[in-house]
């Protein structure tokens, strides 16, 4: 029909009619319009031809994105852009065909011969040609669709739309916009020895550009030869689809008069290099006859034209010899029948061509040597041409011939005005940001550093803690002002302004913005690496280098820097008041982010800049996109994680179409939002797949800075837990490096509070092309799976999480079907290489398998407002991490924390013996003689810092002898911590000037507090001297005043200084902070809910809420209560002993001392080593509340250190005291130590006179009749579950029984006071025979005579020498008089005194001492709970002689859940199965319960009872025990119920 109407149409018209020929365009117009309706209605795209197709409908996931095959026509150009966006070089591969219904029905037997059936089937087929499929979908596209179709046909290797035909217009646009998005690198001729390389978009790059057209027919196929003419013989690729290719014999319906384009690029190898230079070549489609004005246009654009042509029409002669400044050239094929020479002759001679403008393929010729001619004449024109113009230059041609051009469209125009007023006053690009963009940089690193450094607190020294977090928050809150201070700049209002345009506006601006900064930053890069190379070819240019270094990291400027600026303006402005005008003009900022989110554009998550995540910013974004989505709220969210230059966004792009920067000198860092379809969304469980591609991990540019493994590890820890799916992406040659970071997260998930999901992990290989690669990395995926199950192992083990085993328990990973083997991206070398075929389908096979893993996630998808509070709680617990992120791996750090712990007891013993040292030394200075002179003082002083020099010699000497005897050993991988031996012995340096400084400062202080209570003395001699030489004369009252103006004015005299009380409490928090350092990101958000001071106020109780979180399976669940009780317990003892511990320390009256705090913290360290179950918020709780305590204490002791020991104090507080007469303060308070040394034996002695505490089996015994007698099941339960505590209570008890009050203790106290008296008299006696100079003398006489029994107070004794020293006789003659009268005194003292007072102060505490004697170890057999009865202080196997019912434990059967009546002796001689917390939930034979309890011994006898006492108890008491136990009761055996008590 279409023939016939084209005939009747050429006879209606009248040759040089205008009006015949503007019928003529008119009718062809409407059947060309007809042949585009028909053509879009085949392909399903006819609703896209005025609503263009969007990358928003491109990108979104649905059913047709994982199809094999287009399941009908329709969806055949959905298959085609699916295959397109994989960049799959098989995307041209696809056929619309209809067949006519009557030839239809005879394709469905292929097994009967009908060649006519044959042959009308090959006529009546009307299939649709491959470039109508990429005319229609580009007319259907909006520009930012045709960019993207652009650049992935560009990958391919695939000739693009230049000149775009629109039939139905009957016009053609230049495709100016659609290839802006495409750069080429190459390497010319002139770069290749230095292996240099030009990077540049094509549209700008000013090459030749050589055009092919077609004058008539032509035998030769135009499109087939430049395929072979662009390809080497090792390197062949249909760039441009020709007849003989699959779908290329279609007949072209709208595509006539396309022009494509396709470029050479030479790699500057000769072997392989076609053209030394670059050349764009232009194919025109169709008879330049039909299309005058491409031919026209391609005339003016092209260094030359190459017009293939059999014979000339007449009519087109005029056409032909129109060339304009191009140079000329004819193809012809002489083999074709049409072939007309003299027509060849007579357009070369109106041409005025040479021989070398004609390319004729003889007969002889074969297609090697004719392309071989044509590539000559090519290299020719490339090297000679003077027209090089750029596309962007080509626009101006096109406009004067009236072609469209695609940017004319006037929101394109728009946004690049926009645009181009941000970026073309870019000269410098690092001041451009600091001068433009002064938000970021240096003052959003420091706010980084200030939030870091606030949780982990690396910095705060001997600071007080709330004041260095006020300094800091401080700090923040400054830079945030001066943030504040800074007016919006010229550019970001600009920036800010684009953006609140209309939607496609902003598009354009984007794209635009991106395009022109990546131009600056490529010419900034370019010419930095080009300085680069010339200053590295000398050796004395290092600090040239380090400068180019840091601006080339400085120089690259993107998109992501104003949405950067934009995110610190709107936090910056949230420090001001609500109704500041500044606050509320900035509210609008996350609206407009979040609408770019929809749009397609990245959210940088992470600056990797700085290294931190803008949490307001992304919170409000996040809000704001919930709002505009909702209901639609629901996310999975899919990562890729890898080593720095890997590809990662490259298959995030090919696998999802999203638009990551892969760019050289960029880095990728962000979250893209893809649709998925209605269809989709039931499967999915979702509304949108968010996408996170990170920047490169061990990057160039990092590995230099001191923190880059905290970077990278923060960052892979962060995206990996944001994560539904993880694509760990491994190029061969850095798996290991991949390793490392996996380790290092695993090792951080074990360690933070909650991960909450379980992250599913693909490996990705790339680079491996191999088809049996799957099969033959079997063995590698083995061993990558048996090293990240011993990493998962080490971490768990130092986490004290050992039940997780492996890899797998912490991230969801199939080894069979998690491991993705992709080949390398190009399909030989670039420039010219195609994407590898095997690339895309390896891709898209990921991207199928990706989407059914989260079809079959378990976990339902978050909402968008649940994700952002993931974030927020993910980064929290980032932040607090403080030890493991400094590590390459979990083996690393395992091996670190080894060394670690043995550096940790060989500092404590350099600390030990320097304080015990120190303490010495104080001693020696404070009883140095009161007369030595004050030189004889310095004297001491210089002679013990000589000693104390001589031993922190030795003792450092020790430690780094330790450290290289360390580092010798062949276990323990200490060969991976060999890189920290400097650091270690550095620190050991470190510490012995620490110390240095330390005891210095000690001994010191000490001298100073001996000179100054010497001026104390030598003041009260004044006083006195002048207050005798004036009292005769004076009275009381004059006497009082006189003494007043004195002390006045001998106080305006006084040297010495007040000491300053230590804040105890902010040293104990630090150095429970140094101890809990290694604990992980809970602990340090523990230390950090509320100040030290507002715990131990009230007794420790643990909920254990956390523990119940953690015992997820059902058997662990089982041993909850058991294991709450037991840790209640644990913590018990541990706060006693502590208690202990501390009561010592200040009984010691001495000054405190950090070693006093890291001695109770070791204490608690060493008692929860090997516990089970001990969580880190029991451990972190524990030590809190056992710090305060501590923290209480130590103030008190250190205040009353400096009340006695302050001169200055001292001095003020004894003002009355020096006026005053003399009291007695020498002798009694010495009698009255003497007391309390030696009346704690004297008790103990005495309770042991008892029968019942004589020995241990008399003293259980006692205790189990008192038991019997009160027959009460509190008793009994305290008794079994509470052994320690309540036989103190016991012993405690018989004491007081023992000794009701003072009465009871007093025939000890009157001993030793009269032994006191006549050891003071004897003294006298002997002291009286000697020579003595003076009171002084006489006094120390009788002190040496006192030995070591009687301890003399110093203050009292300078008092006794200052009063007595006018009247020696008299002294003498007192003194012997007030021994006895002190003696009667004291007695009558001691006897008014309570009995609790005198035993709190006794120095030994006969309660402790007789526990120690009679309970021994302490421990109980882990079945029954009977107590170990082992005699040796320091046994190695604990041991009872009588076990009771295993009940008492609260055993129970696993099936009945009764309590089981059975004893252990009998079971450890059974078959039978036993299981428990310390087995993990395992059953575990009875008969080798000493691999479960290797240090207790229970000898197997199956003829051992219980005895009757605790049969007794468990029948009278069954209910309630099990009960305590949430258990059924024991089935109790006939003969126990008729035990009564009496009988026992």
């Amino acid at each position: 029909t279409s023939f016939s109407i084209c005939g009747k149409l050429s006879q209606l018209c009248v040759p040089g009619s205008r009006d015949g020929k503007r019928l003529n365009l008119m009718i062809c117009h409407l059947f060309s319009g007809a042949q585009m309706q028909s053509v879009l209605e085949r392909l399903g795209l006819q609703e896209y031809y005025k609503r263009k197709l969007s990358l928003e409908r491109l990108l979104q996931i649905d059913h047709k994105a994982t199809a094999e095959t287009p399941p009908d026509n329709n969806d055949v150009v959905w298959f085609f852009i699916k295959k397109l966006m994989l960049v799959n070089v098989t995307a041209r591969n696809v056929k619309l065909s209809l067949l006519s219904e009557s030839c239809s029905e005879n394709l469905n037997d292929d097994d009967i011969l009908d060649l006519d059936a044959l042959v009308s089937r090959s006529i009546s087929e009307d299939k649709l040609s491959l470039h109508d499929i990429i005319t229609a979908l580009f007319l259907c596209s909006d520009g930012f669709v045709q960019q993207e179709l652009s650049l992935k046909m560009s990958m391919c290797q695939f000739a693009v739309p230049l000149l775009l035909p629109n039939c139905d217009s009957n016009q053609c646009t230049l495709m100016l916009w659609a290839l802006r998005d495409i750069v080429k690198k190459y390497r010319p001729k002139s770069l290749s020895e230095a292996k240099g390389f030009k990077e540049e978009t094509i549209v700008q790059s000013e090459i030749p550009m050589i055009t092919f057209v077609r004058l008539g027919d032509s035998f030769l196929s135009k499109s087939e030869i430049l395929n072979k003419l662009l390809s080497n013989s090792q390197q062949y690729h249909d760039t441009f689809v020709h007849r003989d290719m699959e779908g290329g014999d279609c007949p072209r319906t709208i595509s006539n008069g396309l022009a494509e384009i396709t470029w050479y690029l030479p790699c500057g190898k000769k072997n392989i290099d076609i053209f030394d230079e670059p050349v764009a070549v232009v194919n025109l489609r169709g008879d330049i006859a039909s299309f005058e004005t491409q031919y026209a246009f391609l005339c003016q654009a092209s260094s030359a034209v190459f017009v293939f042509l059999d014979c000339v029409d007449s009519k087109n002669k005029p056409l032909i010899t129109t060339k304009g400044k191009t140079q000329m050239f004819l193809v012809a094929d002489q083999k074709s029948k049409n072939f007309c020479l003299n027509d060849l002759k007579w357009v070369a001679g109106q041409l005025q061509l040479k021989n070398t403008n004609i390319l004729l393929k003889t007969k002889t010729m074969n297609d090697a040597d004719f392309v071989q001619n044509v590539q000559k004449t090519m290299r020719s024109v490339i090297k000679d041409t003077g027209i090089r113009m750029s596309l962007e230059q080509m626009a101006s041609i096109a406009h004067e011939l009236g072609i469209c051009v695609d940017e004319d469209r006037p929101e394109c125009q728009k946004a690049k005005q926009n645009a181009d007023a941000v970026t073309e006053q870019i000269e410098d690009i690092p001041r451009f940001k600091k001068e433009q963009l002064p938000r970021q940089g240096e003052t959003w690193k420091k706010l980084t550093s200030l939030e870091k450094e606030e949780i982990r607190l690396k910095k705060v020294g001997s600071q007080n803690i709330d004041v260095y977090k006020a300094r800091l928050r401080e700090n923040k809150k400054d830079l945030r002002h001066k943030q504040n201070s800074y007016d919006i700049s010229a550019a970001m209002a600009c920036f800010i302004n684009s953006l609140s345009g209309q939607s496609i506006e902003r598009l354009y601006f984007l794209k635009w913005m991106r395009i022109n900064l990546d131009n600056l930053s490529r010419k900034k890069l370019s010419g930095l690496r080009e300085q680069y190379k010339e200053m590295s070819k000398k050796s004395d240019n290092k600090e040239v280098l380090k400068r180019i270094d840091v601006q080339l990291s400085d120089s690259s400027l993107g998109t992501e820097n104003f949405i950067r600026e934009m995110s610190q303006i709107y936090e910056a402005s949230l420090t001001l008041s609500e109704s500041d005008l500044s606050r509320k003009q900035f509210q609008h900022l996350p609206r407009l982010c979040a609408q770019l989110l929809l749009d397609g554009f990245p959210l940088e998550l992470v600056d990797g800049d700085a290294s931190n995540i803008p949490l307001r910013w992304v919170s409000d974004v996040l809000a704001q996109l919930n709002e505009l989505v909702s209901p639609n709220n629901k996310i999975l969210v899919v990562t890729v994680l890898g080593v720095q230059s890997t590809g990662k966004s490259t298959l995030l792009n090919t696998m999802f179409g999203v638009q990551f920067a892969v760019s050289s000198g960029r880095c990728t860092r962000g979250s893209g939002l893809i649709k998925v379809s209605e269809d989709m969304k039931t499967n999915l469980n979702c509304d949108f797949l968010v996408i996170i591609d990170t920047e490169g991990l061990k990057s160039q540019e990092l590995a230099t800075l001191e923190n880059s493994y905290e970077h990278d590890n923060e960052l892979a820890t962060l995206v990996v837990g944001l994560s539904d799916i993880t694509i760990i992406n491994i190029a061969m040659e850095n798996s290991t490096e991949m390793k490392d970071i996996l380790q290092i997260v695993v090792h951080a998930f074990l360690r933070m509070k909650e991960i909450g999901k379980k992250p599913k992990c693909q490996f990705v290989h790339q680079n491996v092309s191999d088809v049996s690669a799957h099969e033959k990395n079997l063995r590698d995926r083995k061993v990558l799976l048996q090293q990240l199950n011993e990493m998962t192992q080490a971490a768990a083990k130092m986490e004290r999480k050992e039940k997780y085993k492996s890899f797998t328990d912490v991230m969801d990973y199939d080894p069979d079907s998690g491991n993705w083997y992709i080949p390398g991206l190009w399909n030989g070398s670039p420039p010219m290489a195609p994407v590898n075929a095997g690339y895309s389908e390896a891709v898209y096979e990921l991207k199928e398998n990706v989407i059914q893993l989260l079809e079959k996630c378990d976990s339902s998808a978050n909402t968008v407002l649940e994700f952002h509070k993931w974030i927020e709680s993910l980064w929290t617990a980032v932040k607090h991490e403080n030890f493991i992120f400094s590590f390459r791996n979990s083996l690393v750090a395992d091996a670190y924390m080894k060394l670690c712990t043995a550096y940790n007891q060989w500092e404590w013993e350099f600390k030990t013996a320097m304080y015990t040292w120190s303490t010495n030394a104080e001693t020696k200075i404070k009883n140095f003689g009161m007369g030595k002179v004050q030189s004889d003082i310095e004297t001491l002083v210089n002679g013990l810092k000589l000693d104390m020099q001589k031993k922190l010699s030795e003792n450092e000497a020790t430690l780094l002898n330790n450290l290289k005897a360390y580092f010798k050993k062949k276990e323990g991988h200490v060969y991976l911590v060999e890189s920290y031996r400097t650091e270690f012995e550095n620190s050991a340096k470190s510490l012995g000037k620490q110390l240095k400084n330390s005891v210095t400062n000690q001994i010191i202080a000490r001298a100073d507090i001996k000179r100054g209570m010497a001026d104390v003395e030598r003041i009260k001699r004044r006083t006195q001297n002048k207050s005798r030489d004036k009292c005769a004369e004076m009275t009381d009252h004059e006497l009082d005043g006189e003494f007043d103006k004195m002390w006045e004015k001998i106080m305006q005299e006084i040297s010495f200084t007040k000491q300053t009380a230590l804040d105890i409490f902010n040293k104990v928090d630090l150095c429970l902070r140094q101890n809990l350092q290694e604990k992980g990101s809970h602990a340090h958000e523990l230390l950090n809910k509320q100040s030290l001071t507002q715990y131990g106020k009230a007794p420790y109780e643990y909920s254990a809420e956390s523990l119940k979180r953690d015992l997820k399976e059902k058997a662990f669940k089982l041993f909850w209560i058991d294991i709450r009780k037991h840790l209640q317990s644990l913590a018990d003892k541990i706060i006693d002993e502590c208690d202990k511990h501390i009561e010592n320390k200040v009984a010691g009256q001495s000054n405190y001392h950090d070693t006093y705090i890291e001695e109770i913290l070791r204490i608690i360290d060493d008692r929860l080593r090997n516990e089970h179950y001990v969580h880190t918020e029991f451990e972190v709780s524990l030590k809190q509340h056992i710090s305060a305590i501590a923290a209480r204490r130590f103030q008190q002791m250190h205040n009353d250190f400096l009340d006695q020991n302050d001169p200055h104090r001292c001095l003020l507080e004894n003002k009355v005291k020096f006026h005053a007469d003399f009291k007695d303060q020498c002798l009694g308070p010495a009698v009255e130590d003497y007391i309390k040394r030696f009346l704690g034996s004297d008790i103990v002695a005495e309770m042991q006179t008892s029968h019942e505490l004589k020995e241990r089996m008399s003293f259980q015994r006692a205790v189990l009749e008192e038991l019997l007698q009160k027959d009460a099941f509190s008793e009994y339960l305290k008794y079994t579950r509470q052994y320690e505590a309540y036989v103190k209570d016991w012993i405690r008890n018989r004491i007081r029984k023992c000794f009701p009050d003072s009465s009871h203790v007093s025939k000890f106290e009157e001993e030793h006071v009269n032994v006191c008296i006549r050891l003071i008299k004897n003294a006298i006696t002997k002291a009286q025979e000697k020579q003595n100079k003076n009171i002084k003398e006489f006094v120390e006489n009788i002190c040496t005579g006192f030995d070591n029994k009687l301890v003399i107070e110093q203050n009292a004794l300078n008092s006794l020498l200052f009063l007595n020293i006018a009247d020696k006789k008299m002294f003498v003659k007192w003194l012997i008089q007030s021994v006895d009268e002190m003696g009667q005194t004291l007695k009558e003292k001691l006897s008014r005194s309570r009995i609790e007072m005198k035993l709190s102060s006794l120095s030994i505490n006969p309660l402790n001492e007789l526990y120690k004697k009679l309970i021994g170890c302490g421990k109980q057999c882990p079945f029954c709970n009977a107590p170990c009865e082992a005699g040796a202080r320091d046994h190695t196997q604990h041991s009872a002689s009588l076990h009771r019912p295993q009940a008492f434990h609260a055993c129970r059967y696993h099936e009945s859940g009764s309590l089981v009546s059975n004893i252990c002796s009998t079971d450890v001689n059974s078959d039978l199965l036993f299981s428990c917390n310390d087995t993990k939930g395992e059953w575990h034979p009875y008969k080798r319960y000493r691999e479960i309890y290797p240090d207790w011994k229970i000898m197997p006898d199956s003829s051992y009872e219980a005895s009757d006492c605790w049969k007794y108890v468990l029948a009278k008491f069954n209910n309630e025990f099990a009960a305590e136990c949430n258990a059924k009761p024991a089935d109790i055996p006939e003969p126990w119920k008729s035990i009564t008590k009496h009988k026992l």
